[in-house]
Protein backbone atom coordinates (compact mmCIF):
# COMPACT_ATOMS: atom_id res chain seq x y z
CA UNK A 1 0.00 0.00 0.00
CA UNK A 2 1.40 3.65 -0.75
CA UNK A 3 2.52 5.51 2.30
CA UNK A 4 1.53 9.62 2.20
CA UNK A 5 3.24 12.41 4.22
CA UNK A 6 0.41 14.43 6.55
CA UNK A 7 0.31 17.81 8.24
CA UNK A 8 -1.95 18.88 10.23
CA UNK A 9 -2.87 19.83 13.81
CA UNK A 10 -3.86 17.83 16.81
CA UNK A 11 -6.99 18.41 18.98
CA UNK A 12 -4.66 20.81 21.29
CA UNK A 13 -3.81 22.90 18.59
CA UNK A 14 -0.41 21.57 17.81
CA UNK A 15 1.12 21.07 14.34
CA UNK A 16 1.43 17.63 13.67
CA UNK A 17 3.74 15.85 10.71
CA UNK A 18 4.33 12.38 10.08
CA UNK A 19 3.41 9.49 7.78
CA UNK A 20 0.22 6.98 7.30
CA UNK A 21 0.05 4.02 5.10
CA UNK A 22 -3.78 3.72 3.42
CA UNK A 23 -4.72 1.90 0.34
CA UNK A 24 -5.77 5.50 -1.34
CA UNK A 25 -5.49 9.15 -0.26
CA UNK A 26 -8.96 9.27 0.76
CA UNK A 27 -8.78 6.35 3.36
CA UNK A 28 -5.79 7.94 4.70
CA UNK A 29 -7.45 11.59 5.49
CA UNK A 30 -10.02 9.78 6.92
CA UNK A 31 -7.52 7.38 9.26
CA UNK A 32 -5.81 10.41 10.22
CA UNK A 33 -9.24 12.72 11.17
CA UNK A 34 -10.79 9.93 13.30
CA UNK A 35 -7.23 10.36 15.73
CA UNK A 36 -8.36 13.47 16.05
CA UNK A 37 -5.91 15.08 13.50
CA UNK A 38 -7.42 17.89 11.46
CA UNK A 39 -5.15 17.57 7.84
CA UNK A 40 -3.91 20.82 6.03
CA UNK A 41 -1.75 18.73 3.73
CA UNK A 42 -1.52 15.10 2.35
CA UNK A 43 0.36 14.02 -0.23
CA UNK A 44 1.61 9.90 -1.30
CA UNK A 45 5.58 9.42 -0.43
CA UNK A 46 6.93 8.31 -3.83
CA UNK A 47 10.04 5.71 -3.68
CA UNK A 48 13.27 6.36 -5.02
CA UNK A 49 14.21 4.62 -8.46
CA UNK A 50 17.15 4.13 -10.11
CA UNK A 51 15.78 5.58 -13.20
CA UNK A 52 15.45 9.42 -11.20
CA UNK A 53 18.88 9.48 -11.23
CA UNK A 54 18.60 10.25 -15.47
CA UNK A 55 16.83 13.23 -14.43
CA UNK A 56 19.18 14.70 -11.76
CA UNK A 57 21.68 16.40 -14.00
CA UNK A 58 19.35 18.19 -15.86
CA UNK A 59 16.82 18.48 -12.36
CA UNK A 60 19.55 20.77 -11.16
CA UNK A 61 18.81 24.44 -10.61
CA UNK A 62 16.44 26.69 -12.02
CA UNK A 63 15.66 28.49 -15.24
CA UNK A 64 15.11 31.75 -14.86
CA UNK A 65 10.93 33.76 -15.05
CA UNK A 66 12.27 35.32 -18.60
CA UNK A 67 13.17 32.14 -20.47
CA UNK A 68 10.28 30.67 -18.81
CA UNK A 69 7.98 33.79 -20.45
CA UNK A 70 9.69 33.08 -23.96
CA UNK A 71 9.25 30.13 -24.20
CA UNK A 72 5.33 29.96 -23.21
CA UNK A 73 5.05 32.60 -25.48
CA UNK A 74 6.59 31.24 -28.57
CA UNK A 75 5.21 27.81 -27.89
CA UNK A 76 1.89 28.96 -27.64
CA UNK A 77 2.17 30.83 -31.18
CA UNK A 78 3.39 27.58 -32.40
CA UNK A 79 0.67 25.47 -31.44
CA UNK A 80 -1.62 28.33 -32.88
CA UNK A 81 -0.47 28.41 -35.98
CA UNK A 82 -0.77 24.30 -36.65
CA UNK A 83 2.95 23.38 -36.06
CA UNK A 84 3.09 19.65 -34.26
CA UNK A 85 3.94 19.78 -30.52
CA UNK A 86 7.21 17.71 -30.95
CA UNK A 87 7.84 19.84 -33.80
CA UNK A 88 7.49 22.80 -31.86
CA UNK A 89 9.50 21.69 -28.39
CA UNK A 90 12.61 20.83 -31.02
CA UNK A 91 12.56 24.39 -32.71
CA UNK A 92 12.62 25.83 -28.93
CA UNK A 93 15.15 23.34 -27.46
CA UNK A 94 17.95 23.65 -29.96
CA UNK A 95 17.09 27.80 -30.52
CA UNK A 96 17.28 28.29 -26.88
CA UNK A 97 19.69 30.86 -25.37
CA UNK A 98 19.73 29.15 -21.93
CA UNK A 99 21.54 25.76 -22.88
CA UNK A 100 20.23 23.85 -19.29
CA UNK A 101 17.13 24.73 -20.77
CA UNK A 102 17.11 23.43 -23.79
CA UNK A 103 18.40 20.50 -22.48
CA UNK A 104 15.34 20.32 -20.06
CA UNK A 105 13.16 21.11 -23.15
CA UNK A 106 15.07 18.56 -25.50
CA UNK A 107 14.11 15.71 -22.93
CA UNK A 108 10.08 16.57 -22.63
CA UNK A 109 10.25 16.41 -26.60
CA UNK A 110 12.05 12.54 -26.61
CA UNK A 111 9.34 11.98 -23.56
CA UNK A 112 6.56 13.08 -25.73
CA UNK A 113 7.83 11.21 -29.02
CA UNK A 114 7.85 7.70 -26.39
CA UNK A 115 3.85 8.08 -26.10
CA UNK A 116 4.02 10.81 -22.45
CA UNK A 117 1.57 12.80 -22.78
CA UNK A 118 3.07 16.98 -22.60
CA UNK A 119 1.97 17.17 -18.73
CA UNK A 120 3.42 14.08 -17.74
CA UNK A 121 6.73 15.17 -19.84
CA UNK A 122 6.57 18.40 -17.98
CA UNK A 123 6.23 16.78 -14.37
CA UNK A 124 9.49 14.98 -14.62
CA UNK A 125 11.00 18.24 -13.82
CA UNK A 126 9.36 19.78 -10.85
CA UNK A 127 12.33 22.65 -9.99
CA UNK A 128 11.60 23.97 -13.77
CA UNK A 129 8.00 23.44 -14.04
CA UNK A 130 6.22 23.77 -10.99
CA UNK A 131 2.20 21.63 -10.52
CA UNK A 132 1.09 25.40 -11.58
CA UNK A 133 2.87 24.83 -14.66
CA UNK A 134 1.83 20.95 -15.39
CA UNK A 135 -1.80 21.22 -14.10
CA UNK A 136 -2.60 23.93 -16.42
CA UNK A 137 -0.96 22.55 -19.46
CA UNK A 138 -3.20 19.03 -18.50
CA UNK A 139 -6.33 21.12 -18.26
CA UNK A 140 -5.53 22.53 -21.91
CA UNK A 141 -4.54 19.14 -23.04
CA UNK A 142 -8.02 17.72 -21.64
CA UNK A 143 -9.87 20.85 -22.79
CA UNK A 144 -8.02 21.36 -26.50
CA UNK A 145 -6.92 24.85 -25.86
CA UNK A 146 -3.47 24.59 -25.08
CA UNK A 147 -2.32 27.55 -26.85
CA UNK A 148 -4.59 29.75 -25.03
CA UNK A 149 -3.66 27.83 -21.59
CA UNK A 150 0.05 28.96 -22.33
CA UNK A 151 -1.01 32.20 -23.08
CA UNK A 152 -2.14 32.31 -19.80
CA UNK A 153 0.72 30.64 -18.33
CA UNK A 154 3.00 33.15 -19.78
CA UNK A 155 0.73 36.25 -18.87
CA UNK A 156 0.95 35.02 -15.19
CA UNK A 157 4.74 34.15 -15.00
CA UNK A 158 5.26 37.89 -15.88
CA UNK A 159 2.77 39.37 -13.96
CA UNK A 160 4.47 37.33 -10.75
CA UNK A 161 7.76 38.08 -11.72
CA UNK A 162 6.81 41.47 -12.13
CA UNK A 163 5.19 41.65 -8.59
CA UNK A 164 8.51 40.19 -6.75
CA UNK A 165 10.57 42.62 -8.78
CA UNK A 166 8.80 45.46 -7.25
CA UNK A 167 9.46 43.85 -3.79
CA UNK A 168 13.04 42.73 -4.31
CA UNK A 169 13.84 46.32 -5.70
CA UNK A 170 11.91 48.12 -2.89
CA UNK A 171 14.25 46.19 -0.27
CA UNK A 172 17.99 46.65 -1.55
CA UNK A 173 18.48 49.83 -0.39
CA UNK A 174 17.42 49.23 2.94
CA UNK A 175 19.40 45.52 2.48
CA UNK A 176 22.56 48.74 1.49
CA UNK A 177 21.86 50.42 4.28
CA UNK A 178 22.14 47.86 7.00
CA UNK A 179 25.54 46.45 5.70
CA UNK A 180 26.58 50.09 5.65
CA UNK A 181 25.87 50.74 8.58
CA UNK A 182 27.56 47.39 10.68
CA UNK A 183 30.36 48.14 8.04
CA UNK A 184 30.90 51.45 9.02
CA UNK A 185 29.93 50.61 13.44
CA UNK A 186 32.97 47.60 12.81
CA UNK A 187 35.75 50.41 11.48
CA UNK A 188 34.29 52.90 13.91
CA UNK A 189 34.62 50.79 17.11
CA UNK A 190 37.49 48.28 16.71
CA UNK A 191 39.74 50.88 14.07
CA UNK A 192 38.95 54.34 14.45
CA UNK A 193 38.12 55.25 18.01
CA UNK A 194 41.25 52.74 19.04
CA UNK A 195 43.51 55.40 16.94
CA UNK A 196 41.88 58.20 18.64
CA UNK A 197 42.47 56.88 21.72
CA UNK A 198 46.11 56.78 21.13
CA UNK A 199 46.13 60.30 20.38
CA UNK A 200 43.92 61.65 23.76
CA UNK A 201 46.25 59.47 25.94
CA UNK A 202 49.27 61.75 25.50
CA UNK A 203 46.73 64.56 26.06
CA UNK A 204 46.75 64.54 29.67
CA UNK A 205 43.50 66.38 30.61
CA UNK A 206 40.34 64.69 31.41
CA UNK A 207 37.85 63.93 28.37
CA UNK A 208 34.17 64.92 27.92
CA UNK A 209 32.10 62.18 28.95
CA UNK A 210 30.63 61.47 25.48
CA UNK A 211 34.11 60.78 24.06
CA UNK A 212 34.78 58.66 27.58
CA UNK A 213 31.42 56.88 26.91
CA UNK A 214 32.18 55.97 23.41
CA UNK A 215 35.70 54.91 24.12
CA UNK A 216 34.71 52.84 27.03
CA UNK A 217 31.72 51.34 24.69
CA UNK A 218 35.04 50.59 21.96
CA UNK A 219 37.29 48.99 24.57
CA UNK A 220 34.38 46.64 25.91
CA UNK A 221 33.73 45.63 21.87
CA UNK A 222 37.80 44.96 22.08
CA UNK A 223 37.66 43.05 24.86
CA UNK A 224 34.34 40.95 24.10
CA UNK A 225 34.91 40.38 20.15
CA UNK A 226 34.93 36.57 20.35
CA UNK A 227 31.84 36.85 22.20
CA UNK A 228 30.18 39.26 20.24
CA UNK A 229 31.15 37.37 16.73
CA UNK A 230 30.23 34.13 18.42
CA UNK A 231 27.12 35.45 19.16
CA UNK A 232 26.20 36.74 15.96
CA UNK A 233 27.45 33.47 14.28
CA UNK A 234 25.36 31.49 16.91
CA UNK A 235 21.99 33.45 15.82
CA UNK A 236 22.41 33.25 11.81
CA UNK A 237 23.46 29.46 12.54
CA UNK A 238 19.88 29.52 14.58
CA UNK A 239 18.08 30.94 11.86
CA UNK A 240 19.57 28.64 9.50
CA UNK A 241 18.40 25.80 11.68
CA UNK A 242 15.06 27.09 12.36
CA UNK A 243 14.48 27.93 8.78
CA UNK A 244 15.39 24.37 7.86
CA UNK A 245 13.53 22.97 9.96
CA UNK A 246 9.40 22.70 9.03
CA UNK A 247 8.16 23.94 12.34
CA UNK A 248 10.77 26.30 12.44
CA UNK A 249 10.21 27.76 9.19
CA UNK A 250 6.57 28.09 10.09
CA UNK A 251 7.31 30.25 12.85
CA UNK A 252 9.60 32.55 10.99
CA UNK A 253 7.14 32.60 8.24
CA UNK A 254 4.16 33.56 11.06
CA UNK A 255 6.51 36.46 12.12
CA UNK A 256 6.90 37.83 9.02
CA UNK A 257 3.16 38.26 8.76
CA UNK A 258 2.99 40.13 12.22
CA UNK A 259 6.09 42.75 11.40
CA UNK A 260 5.01 46.40 11.32
CA UNK A 261 5.94 47.26 8.03
CA UNK A 262 6.60 44.27 5.88
CA UNK A 263 3.54 42.47 7.39
CA UNK A 264 0.95 43.92 5.43
CA UNK A 265 2.83 44.17 2.03
CA UNK A 266 3.63 40.30 2.90
CA UNK A 267 -0.32 39.93 3.18
CA UNK A 268 -1.40 41.99 0.27
CA UNK A 269 1.32 40.25 -1.86
CA UNK A 270 -0.24 37.02 -1.24
CA UNK A 271 -3.58 38.05 -1.80
CA UNK A 272 -2.25 38.91 -5.43
CA UNK A 273 -0.48 36.04 -5.92
CA UNK A 274 -3.23 34.06 -4.66
CA UNK A 275 -6.03 35.48 -6.18
CA UNK A 276 -4.33 35.65 -9.84
CA UNK A 277 -3.14 31.95 -9.93
CA UNK A 278 -6.65 30.98 -8.39
CA UNK A 279 -8.00 32.84 -11.38
CA UNK A 280 -6.38 31.62 -13.98
CA UNK A 281 -6.50 27.75 -12.73
CA UNK A 282 -10.67 28.22 -12.83
CA UNK A 283 -11.00 30.14 -15.88
CA UNK A 284 -8.53 26.96 -17.27
CA UNK A 285 -11.04 24.72 -16.29
CA UNK A 286 -9.05 23.26 -13.07
CA UNK A 287 -10.93 21.85 -10.08
CA UNK A 288 -10.95 24.19 -7.23
CA UNK A 289 -9.58 21.45 -4.70
CA UNK A 290 -7.07 20.57 -7.26
CA UNK A 291 -5.98 24.93 -7.27
CA UNK A 292 -6.61 25.28 -3.57
CA UNK A 293 -3.62 22.76 -3.29
CA UNK A 294 -1.29 23.94 -5.74
CA UNK A 295 -2.06 27.60 -4.83
CA UNK A 296 -1.26 26.77 -1.55
CA UNK A 297 2.54 25.62 -2.81
CA UNK A 298 3.29 28.62 -4.82
CA UNK A 299 1.82 30.88 -1.89
CA UNK A 300 5.31 31.23 -0.62
CA UNK A 301 4.52 31.13 3.48
CA UNK A 302 3.71 28.24 4.98
CA UNK A 303 1.73 29.87 7.61
CA UNK A 304 -1.15 30.92 3.94
CA UNK A 305 -0.48 27.42 2.75
CA UNK A 306 -1.45 26.12 5.97
CA UNK A 307 -4.16 28.46 5.90
CA UNK A 308 -5.65 27.61 2.31
CA UNK A 309 -5.08 23.68 3.00
CA UNK A 310 -7.59 23.98 5.99
CA UNK A 311 -9.64 25.67 3.56
CA UNK A 312 -9.53 23.20 0.81
CA UNK A 313 -10.32 20.51 3.45
CA UNK A 314 -13.43 22.40 4.76
CA UNK A 315 -14.65 22.61 0.72
CA UNK A 316 -14.08 18.80 0.58
CA UNK A 317 -16.47 18.48 3.34
CA UNK A 318 -19.00 20.41 1.13
CA UNK A 319 -18.83 24.00 2.56
CA UNK A 320 -18.40 27.19 0.73
CA UNK A 321 -15.13 28.67 0.47
CA UNK A 322 -15.82 31.98 1.95
CA UNK A 323 -16.77 30.84 5.75
CA UNK A 324 -13.52 28.96 5.87
CA UNK A 325 -11.60 31.56 3.78
CA UNK A 326 -12.74 33.90 6.52
CA UNK A 327 -11.95 32.08 9.26
CA UNK A 328 -8.34 32.34 8.20
CA UNK A 329 -8.52 35.99 9.16
CA UNK A 330 -5.31 36.45 6.11
CA UNK A 331 -7.79 37.45 3.64
CA UNK A 332 -9.29 41.13 3.91
CA UNK A 333 -12.72 41.23 4.57
CA UNK A 334 -13.51 43.09 1.47
CA UNK A 335 -11.66 39.94 -1.09
CA UNK A 336 -13.59 37.51 1.24
CA UNK A 337 -16.73 38.96 0.23
CA UNK A 338 -16.07 39.61 -2.97
CA UNK A 339 -15.01 36.19 -3.69
CA UNK A 340 -18.54 34.99 -2.13
CA UNK A 341 -19.94 36.80 -4.82
CA UNK A 342 -17.90 35.54 -7.65
CA UNK A 343 -19.09 31.87 -6.37
CA UNK A 344 -22.86 32.91 -6.35
CA UNK A 345 -22.65 34.44 -9.88
CA UNK A 346 -21.00 31.44 -11.23
CA UNK A 347 -18.06 34.29 -11.98
CA UNK A 348 -15.84 33.03 -9.55
CA UNK A 349 -12.41 33.03 -11.85
CA UNK A 350 -13.69 36.24 -13.31
CA UNK A 351 -14.19 38.19 -9.63
CA UNK A 352 -10.37 36.65 -8.72
CA UNK A 353 -9.13 38.13 -11.55
CA UNK A 354 -10.32 41.94 -11.02
CA UNK A 355 -9.38 41.93 -7.15
CA UNK A 356 -5.50 40.02 -8.65
CA UNK A 357 -5.81 43.71 -10.63
CA UNK A 358 -6.77 45.75 -7.45
CA UNK A 359 -3.94 43.89 -5.15
CA UNK A 360 -1.38 44.19 -7.57
CA UNK A 361 -1.59 48.25 -7.49
CA UNK A 362 -2.00 47.82 -3.92
CA UNK A 363 0.84 46.28 -3.06
CA UNK A 364 2.63 49.12 -5.52
CA UNK A 365 1.70 51.66 -3.06
CA UNK A 366 2.69 49.30 -0.01
CA UNK A 367 5.53 48.86 -1.14
CA UNK A 368 6.30 52.57 -2.25
CA UNK A 369 5.64 53.48 1.68
CA UNK A 370 7.16 50.81 3.07
CA UNK A 371 10.38 52.40 1.00
CA UNK A 372 9.26 55.48 2.18
CA UNK A 373 8.82 54.62 6.05
CA UNK A 374 12.33 52.66 6.26
CA UNK A 375 14.72 55.05 3.97
CA UNK A 376 14.17 57.99 6.55
CA UNK A 377 14.12 55.80 9.63
CA UNK A 378 17.60 54.09 8.56
CA UNK A 379 19.12 57.30 7.21
CA UNK A 380 18.69 58.57 10.72
CA UNK A 381 20.20 55.57 12.45
CA UNK A 382 23.07 55.33 10.40
CA UNK A 383 23.55 59.61 10.36
CA UNK A 384 22.78 59.75 13.94
CA UNK A 385 24.91 56.57 15.29
CA UNK A 386 27.95 57.99 12.56
CA UNK A 387 27.77 61.42 13.88
CA UNK A 388 27.36 60.51 17.34
CA UNK A 389 31.17 58.90 17.59
CA UNK A 390 32.15 61.56 15.06
CA UNK A 391 31.63 64.59 17.96
CA UNK A 392 32.40 62.37 20.50
CA UNK A 393 36.00 62.13 18.60
CA UNK A 394 36.96 65.72 17.97
CA UNK A 395 35.03 67.10 21.33
CA UNK A 396 38.59 66.72 23.20
CA UNK A 397 40.19 68.25 19.82
CA UNK A 398 38.02 71.72 20.24
CA UNK A 399 38.23 71.66 24.21
CA UNK A 400 41.97 71.64 23.28
CA UNK A 401 41.68 74.52 20.59
CA UNK A 402 39.63 76.67 23.20
CA UNK A 403 42.23 76.39 26.00
CA UNK A 404 44.92 76.77 23.66
CA UNK A 405 43.13 80.36 21.93
CA UNK A 406 42.37 81.14 25.72
CA UNK A 407 46.29 81.01 26.93
CA UNK A 408 47.16 83.41 23.88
Amino acid sequence: MPTYKYEGKAKDGKLKTGTITAGSEQLAFSALNSQGISVSRITEKKPFKLEDLAKIDINFGSVPDRDMMIFTRQFATMIDSGLPLVQALDILATTAENKFFGKILMDVKQRVEQGTTFSEALAYHPKTFDSLFVNLVRAGEIGGILDTIMNRLATQIEKNSKLMRRIKSALNYPKILIVVFFGAMYGLLFHIIPTFEQMFAGMGSQLPGLTQKVINTSRWALAHATEIFGVVGLVVAGFAVMFYLPKGRFLIHKALLNLPILGPVIKKTAVARFTRTMGTLLSSGVPILDALEIVSKAAGNLVIEDALMTVRAKIAEGRNIVEPLAATKIFPHMVVQMIGVGEQTGALDTMLNKIADFYEDEVDVAVEGMTQMIEPLMMVVLGGSIGTVMIAMYMPIFSMAGKTDNIK
